[in-house]
């Protein structure tokens, strides 16, 4: 027998709790009953954003919310400024390129963080720009970029600030309305804990403005379809929703509820610097800059000499412990431990204590043990 363990920035883990409540009989979308569930929900996700702004649900993953941000906001033609410092910044450039969106890039080598200079010059120098796409926590690197100072800036032109949270929201401080953000994303299969299959996005007042003008085609991700569903005297999705999913985040919104939303990223906190101060006590190099890191995933540098590939594939084979490798031109030279969602401590240990017997099957030469005690010891201080 061998018992498997996620540790990736998604999927991640889903609860019990959650499981089971998705595991009951299914109920039709247009009733009460449904209804009740749904505004729960609702309320619950305003909660985790820390806004009053509406907030839109839709059944896709969570590259179809950046696509609404998109469809939604904008026309063919209108200039963007588009920062991108790692695979997902770069599929907001390609979707904006698909909509033939007049784009400013803002491209940073994967290791650093966007520079808010940057983007207050290119927003000084064009003043014609309609929006500012940023990816809070890069899942790709680790990265974490400061949409803090970024919404400052932003907040007094006439752009509106597209924020990716996939990986921030529930990890990461993201103080939507207090920041400025106007919109913002996530996935169901991050920080909510659940499978895969849902995105929701909350939209700002001045967001909703600029998309009466917008004439770019949607039809499924139409935000105005969305809304006057919410509408309703009894709100409702747009067209038929993933339900049981719905249901599951009913569950997982309250377990985020009762630790409480400050509790929860203080957790995150915890598992993060506890993985990196783990895996610095083994002579590895963290990629992400120490200005600029997150509390989803710690990417890790390979070590000189070792195969990079070999180090999930054997974690998986022969441990059971699935974790993430690098992407598009990291393959090899980067793996990603993930500690977002339903993480505690002793998946941190578990997941330390693979990499470590991986490691030493692979050759590479360090103290076995020292992540574990480092880990400990952080976990210990931050957790009690």
């Amino acid at each position: 027998m061998r018992k498997e363990y996620l540790i990736t920035p998604g999927p991640t883990p889903v609860p019990p709790e959650v499981l089971l409540a998705q595991a009951k009989p299914i109920i039709h979308h247009r009733t009460a009953e449904y209804t009740k569930i749904f505004v729960e929900v609702l309320e619950g996700l305003k909660y985790i954003f820390e806004t009053k702004n509406d907030v839109i649900l839709f059944s896709s993953s969570g590259t179809g919310a950046m696509e609404s941000a998109v469809a939604n906001l904008f026309s063919a033609g209108d200039k963007v400024i588009v920062t991108a410092n790692g695979k997902f910044g770069d599929r907001f450039i390609q979707i904006c390129e698909a909509y033939g969106l007049d784009l400013i890039k803002l491209e940073y080598p994967w290791d650093q963080v966007v520079s808010p200079a940057d983007i207050e010059k290119n927003l000084n120098d064009n003043e014609d720009v309609k929006g500012v796409f940023v990816t809070q926590s890069e899942t790709s690197t680790g990265v974490l970029n400061d949409v803090k100072t970024i919404g400052e800036i932003v907040k007094d032109t006439d752009a509106v600030l597209v924020v990716d949270s996939i990986t921030g929201i529930g990890a990461v401080e993201t103080k939507t309305d207090e920041w400025h953000l106007d919109v913002v994303m996530t996935g169901s299969q991050k920080g909510l804990m659940l499978p895969p299959g849902l995105a929701a996005v909350s939209v700002s007042e001045k967001a909703w403005k600029m998309s009466k003008s917008s004439n770019l085609p949607k039809f499924y991700f139409s935000w105005d379809k969305a809304k006057a569903a919410l509408d309703k005297k009894e709100p409702q999705n747009a067209f038929t929703p993933a339900v049981s999913l719905i249901v599951g985040l009913r569950e997982s919104l309250k377990m985020m509820k009762e630790e409480g939303l400050e509790n929860v990223i203080k957790r995150h906190a915890a598992l993060a610097k506890a993985v990196r101060e783990g895996v610095e006590a083994i002579g590895l190099e963290l990629f992400a800059p120490p200005e600029g890191r997150g509390s989803a995933v710690t990417p890790v540098k390979v070590p000189e000499g070792v195969d990079g590939k070999a180090i999930p594939k054997t974690m998986s084979t022969k441990y059971g412990v699935t974790i993430a490798g690098g992407q598009d031109h990291l393959v090899g030279k980067i793996f990603r431990l993930g500690h977002l969602g339903y993480y505690d401590r002793f998946d941190i240990t578990t997941s330390l204590s693979a990499l470590e017997m991986t490691l030493k099957e692979l050759g590479y030469d360090f103290e076995m043990g020292a992540s574990l005690k480092a880990a400990q010891d952080v976990l210990m201080k931050e957790l009690g």
